[in-house]
């Protein structure tokens, strides 16, 4: 079978639209994602041991299980369950934000333990309040070596985003679908989808390599 581009250059403007839609939800997902797992992170490295508790059980609960079975759960069990009814972006936004919150979680709470406690124990005898030297002290060396792993969450959790197809999100993946139904042209349009997805994670790679770069600790 002939590779024929035209296919793709016509099914590229709803393919670009499922794109925007895959963006939309991984930037809301990862940012409150992002700021769950700093929340959990720090009150598994620095909470006591009930504070501990409540952030180890979400974190392995959440872990534990495969982010298809959470969105599955969220959209057609928690209805159910709690007569609570969201769309389907919605619950793929809720489901990535979960999910990141997780494993950022543990990245945080890697990158705080790996601070020398002297750093932190010097700040506190200065007189400074614990948030201070949080901020100001170990918070900003932590985040330097979270960096690269966040990059491999933050890129994973994009990819992720294909998994909402079994809800009728319309994100690229779907998108990808439909229009292979409508031309059964699989060998162009998901060569389509692919090219995508690599470039979204190329440029998520590249920009975080300069965030790493600008703030590498020497």
């Amino acid at each position: 079978m002939q590779f024929d581009w035209s296919v793709i250059l016509e099914a590229l403007p709803q393919l670009l639209k499922g794109a925007q839609l895959t963006l939309t939800i991984a930037v809301i997902g990862l940012g409150i994602g992002f700021l769950i797992g700093c929340v959990a992170g720090l009150m598994r490295a620095y909470g006591n041991s009930i504070i501990s508790l409540v952030a180890f059980a979400y974190i392995e609960l959440i872990r534990g299980t495969p982010i298809i079975v959470q969105v599955m759960f969220i959209y057609f069990a928690l209805p159910l369950v709690a007569d609570i009814r969201i769309d389907p972006v919605t619950a793929a936004i809720t489901s990535i934000t979960i999910n990141s919150g997780a494993y950022t979680a543990e990245i945080v709470r890697g990158a705080l333990l790996s601070i020398h406690p002297g750093l932190r124990e010097a700040g506190l005898s200065l007189g400074l309040p614990a948030w201070k030297v949080l901020t100001y002290v170990t918070g900003p060396l932590a985040f330097r070596r979270m960096i690269p792993a966040l990059g491999n969450q933050f890129i994973i959790s994009l990819k992720d985003t294909s998994v909402f197809i079994v809800i009728g999100v319309g994100e690229l993946t779907r998108q990808g679908q439909e229009v292979m139904a409508t031309n059964f042209r699989a060998v162009e349009i998901w060569s389509a989808v692919a090219i995508l997805y690599f470039i979204m994670t190329t440029v998520l790679a590249s920009v975080l390599r300069g965030i790493e770069k600008r703030m590498r600790i020497l």
